[in-house]
């Protein structure tokens, strides 16, 4: 890259490292990618006349805790490249794994055109990643806050080429009644932090992430993951199968909240890419 680049990149990295950012290099030359308006790889590419000065106030924004996606209002997600801000969450690389073991489980079913329910869509990014990579999908994504719904619309607009993700505006325990029984799928990254949490929670999460996305309700966290057992069993068909995500210390409480008596079967606990329990999955029994 051009040497004047280079040198402000090294000088923010420095700056971002100061202010205990854990990703200080890579927000650095993210920042510079985005204000330049081009990728990472092609940072190069920039002369030294065309540096700008803008970059700067990204770094101070970013410097001061607000999260990299806010200021550059886009998150990458397995294949997409979402649109995000105040109001959505910010998807993470761990909900990549669950995505893709819904994936995984859809391409592998005995059915033509797989219907699937996201419980809790934020910005789209499960939902727009089994529609692009199971082509045959039809998903219904559920999201009750009307901030992060518009984000999702906007997202859905831009990404659902083929028209496979339909929006519902609605609460987890209400909604889709239409389709009880005929579920393929269901998928959810629900709210699940406890309250009691509160402290060790990340400021640039908790001070910029929706709070209806991070706090699960209930002593432990996990009312909202209730709610997606309930609404899942309503949901599925028999043979049906069930992805929620949760926090790294939650995998034996949530595997027992799909429990026998409920009918379901085959409940597995699942780690994400740091060998951390992440989310659990069951299938809807056939009796």
């Amino acid at each position: 890259m051009s040497h004047l680049l280079s040198d402000e990149i090294a000088r923010a990295t420095a700056r971002l490292a100061a202010a205990g950012i854990p990703s200080p290099r890579a927000d650095a030359e993210e920042l510079a990618a985005f204000v330049h308006g081009v990728k990472r790889a092609e940072l190069h590419t920039v002369p030294d006349a065309a540096f700008d000065a803008r970059y700067w106030a990204g770094i101070a924004r970013r410097e001061a805790g607000e999260p990299l996606q806010h200021i550059t209002g886009r998150a990458f997600f397995r294949y997409l490249e979402l649109r995000v801000g105040p109001g959505v969450f910010v998807p993470r690389p761990e909900t990549e794994v669950v995505a893709g073991w819904a994936i995984d489980t859809l391409r592998t079913m005995d059915v033509g055109d797989p219907l699937v329910v996201d419980l809790g869509t934020g910005s789209g990014a499960i939902a727009l990643s089994i529609a692009q990579e199971v082509p045959r999908a039809r998903v219904h994504a559920v999201e009750k806050d009307p901030k992060a719904y518009v984000h999702a619309t906007r997202n859905v607009e831009e990404l659902d080429e083929r028209g496979r993700v339909r929006l519902h505006l609605s609460d987890f325990a209400d909604a889709l009644h239409d389709l009880d029984g005929t579920v393929d799928l269901v998928v959810s990254n629900p709210p699940y932090i406890p309250m009691s949490e509160w402290e060790y929670v990340a400021e640039d999460v908790r001070d910029f992430d929706p709070p209806s996305a991070l706090w699960g309700g209930g002593d432990d966290g996990l009312d909202a993951i209730r709610v997606v057992e309930r609404t899942a069993r309503r949901l599925l068909r028999p043979g049906g199968w069930v992805a929620v995500e949760h926090s790294d210390l939650q995998g034996n409480p949530v595997y027992w909240i799909f429990a026998e008596e409920h009918g379901w079967r085959d409940m597995r606990n699942h780690k994400d890419l740091t060998g951390r329990d992440r989310f659990v999955t069951a299938r809807l029994g056939l009796d």
